[in-house]
């Protein structure tokens, strides 16, 4: 059993390392290619959908794979995977169509709209289509989910390099890369699962509907507040600063949003054994500490190398037309050690299962980058908003040590038990 586990947590960690890698050499090309402009309409498209995709996240896979478990019945999981979908690609549509309407009314510049619009089939298609993955995590074989990821990949990276030699300097065209990969990786998954799958009627069951949707109500507000953290600076910014301004604010967040997902690889590797196996509240309490201060030394050492190494990183990755990234990237890289900790620090609510600490932390984290945002960037431009992303991260931080200290009431009832 521990080996199938740790076979699946590599797999995850190698799509995680690919879609890094690749995603960085395949932004790279689309960067070179379109200019600081081009880029800046290409990265805030992909902010609008970002924020409009929360929409679709509803019956997230933190409520569906433990009922996924609890229920290993074929008949049992194609009944709850079929509402899981149909109820996500139902928010997968409404977000879809609410991401057209206020694009359409409200933004001028008619490359970002047309590359939302294009940038929204991926949504359309990722969430409701994931249902498939969580069901193969639910098996613990996410092997297949990450073959076909390592395809869409590689198909986007081939796309986009014939694009970029091909000429191509629209952000539009290089968004079509993006929803082909999607399309692709829906068709694997779906034929994956209609050869396994019972072949059984399900009707609707407007119960199980219902109760899926309100147990999945606080993951969904959580997830919800954490994307549009990730990406309000972008939309405040927008009014403030000319688009190639914006194009090396992108473009410096971009790779430390790849670095930043390390973060999360490393959480989610460690956590099974070190959080999630302990025997007691005490020795989780014990190893979250470990962990965040080891994530947190590994964050500020990877930060301060990209720091130093930020005028080559930009350079290599995008040319020579991002010079001013460089500077952003070297401020912005200073705040890696706290999103390493807060990565660290969330494992004892997810543990403990309380998804509206995850909520209080992110409406604090969302209100703060606001906050500073708004008084900071009229006056600092981008810097403002890398000093509202890092006071962000801060308050994170702060938040999970909240968590670690309410958690002692846990530990006191449960010796006195």
């Amino acid at each position: 059993m521990h080996m199938r586990i740790a076979r699946n947590v590599l797999w995850l960690v190698l799509e995680r390392g690919l879609q890094v890698l690749l995603g960085i050499a395949s932004i790279a090309l689309i960067a070179r290619a379109v200019g600081p402009v081009g880029f800046a309409e290409f990265q805030y498209a992909q902010s609008l959908v970002l924020i409009a995709s929360a929409v679709a996240l509803i019956c997230c896979d933190e409520e569906v794979i433990p009922r996924l478990v609890a229920n290993p019945a074929p008949a049992a999981q194609h009944k709850l995977l079929t509402h899981v979908f149909g109820l996500r690609i139902i928010a997968a549509v409404a977000g879809y169509l609410l991401l057209v309407v206020v694009v359409a009314t409200t933004e001028e510049d008619k490359a970002i709209v047309l590359a939302a619009m294009i940038f929204g089939i991926p949504m359309l298609l990722g969430e409701p289509f994931s249902a498939v993955r969580a069901w193969l995590q639910a098996r613990t074989d996410s092997r297949p989910a990450v073959v076909f990821g390592m395809i869409g990949l590689a198909f986007r990276m081939v796309s986009v390099s014939v694009l970029y030699l091909a000429g191509s300097d629209s952000a539009p065209v290089f968004a079509w890369a993006f929803a082909a990969e999607s399309l692709l990786g829906a068709v694997l998954l779906t034929r994956y699962y209609h050869q396994r799958a019972p072949r059984v009627a399900v009707g609707i069951d407007w119960l199980l509907a219902k109760r899926l949707l309100r147990d999945g109500a606080v993951f969904w507000a959580s997830m919800l507040l954490m994307l549009c953290a990730k990406r309000v600076d972008q939309l405040l910014l927008r009014p403030h600063i000319s688009l190639f301004e914006l194009g090396g604010y992108a473009a410096s967040m971009q790779i430390l949003d790849n670095f930043m997902m390390l973060a999360t690889i490393v959480a989610s590797s460690v956590a099974p054994l070190m959080i999630y196996a302990q025997p007691t509240l005490a020795l989780v309490r014990r190893n979250v500490l470990y962990v965040a201060a080891g994530m947190a030394a590994m964050g500020m050492a990877g930060g301060a190398v990209i720091a130093y190494c930020a005028p080559w990183v930009i350079d290599l990755i995008y040319g020579n037309h991002y010079e001013a990234a460089a500077d952003l990237l070297r401020l912005s890289a200073m705040g890696a050690g706290l999103v390493f900790a807060d990565a660290a620090l969330s494992l004892l609510a997810i543990y403990l299962r309380k998804p509206t600490w995850l909520v209080e932390k992110w409406i604090l984290v969302l209100v703060t980058m606001i906050v500073v945002d708004l008084v900071l960037i009229p006056h600092y431009g981008a810097r403002g908003a890398v000093y509202g992303y890092i006071a962000g991260y801060a308050v994170a931080v702060i938040a999970g040590l909240g968590f670690f200290i309410r958690s002692r009431a846990a530990v006191a009832l449960a010796r006195a038990a």
